[in-house]
């Protein structure tokens, strides 16, 4: 009898969407080609990429493609979302290289036990309980001061060794890990118990995760690996 109680508790852990992840603290990169002081941010994030507590991921900006070497991940819409961070943390503009701990705090994160000490004191994720089913991405009913953005995040797990042409980082190559080459809002949480289909068509080397996370920059709520 205990032998099948042991294997019943096994395969609902192994079965998608009957079991809740293990809280994440996520951790995001803001950084740049460009920039010559990003490359040690760069180094450390690529260090706990593979961490099974944390989900990094490296947000490639804009506003250096200007100077010389154009990103090869840059995008607008993470321009825009580290913008939206400048306000719910109460800063006055951008910067490079920036990092983000659960939407709530922030650092250069060029010193590694400085990151690592943040990451110690990270405020821990509290927010609905996140699982995949069958139908997409499961949401559970949670006490919810305000509606929050639901965001499938797909990013690119391999090492992409980036030769910088010109720029300030011209003639170095450049490593990046966990690129985030995709960022969709998938809807709105208001606090019920929702269900949200998630969009085919990725490149299969990709991977992906959910975000729960007030607007215009708040704090992420909840986070979920899949």
């Amino acid at each position: 009898m205990k032998a099948i109680l042991r294997a019943c508790i096994l395969l609902s852990l192994l079965l998608p969407g009957s079991a809740h992840a293990a809280p994440l603290t996520v951790v995001e990169l803001y950084q740049s080609q460009g920039c010559s002081s990003c490359p040690p941010a760069i180094a450390n994030i690529n260090a706990i990429a593979d961490k099974p507590d944390i989900l990094a991921l490296t947000f490639a900006v804009t506003y250096w493609d200007r100077l010389g070497w154009k990103d090869t991940f840059a995008s607008p819409a993470f321009t825009a979302r580290q913008y939206d961070y400048a306000h719910g943390l109460g800063h006055g503009g951008v910067y490079t290289p920036q990092v983000i701990l659960n939407g709530r705090a922030d650092l250069v994160g060029a010193n590694r036990a400085e990151l690592d000490s943040a990451l110690a004191h990270a405020v821990p994720l509290a927010g609905p309980a996140l699982s995949q089913t069958s139908r997409g991405i499961s949401v559970d009913g949670a006490p919810a001061k305000s509606a929050a953005d639901v965001w499938l995040v797909r990013y690119d797990p391999r090492t992409l060794n980036v030769a910088i042409g010109a720029g300030e980082n011209g003639g170095v190559t450049i490593a990046h890990r966990n690129v985030v080459r995709s960022l969709v809002r998938l809807g709105v949480w208001s606090g019920m118990a929702q269900t949200f289909a998630l969009p085919s068509g990725a490149d299969p080397a990709w991977r992906a995760a959910i975000l729960v996370q007030a607007k215009d920059g708040g704090p992420i709520l909840a986070a979920l690996k899949l």
